[in-house]
């Protein structure tokens, strides 16, 4: 139960930041891409991992 929970919450908080990235105009820097990459690749991690 816990890391479905961490993974859909990953999901949505990566997510939520690309819709505001891609439709609202936020900011695109470099680290925020950084970032958001990481929750995407510790979301697949947890999947195949768990």
């Amino acid at each position: 139960m816990g890391t479905a929970y961490a993974i859909w919450t990953g999901i949505g908080a990566s997510g939520g930041a690309l819709v505001g990235m891609f439709f609202y105009n936020e900011g695109k820097d470099w680290k925020r891409i950084v970032c958001i990459a990481l929750i995407i690749d510790a979301v697949v991690g947890l999947k195949f991992l768990a």
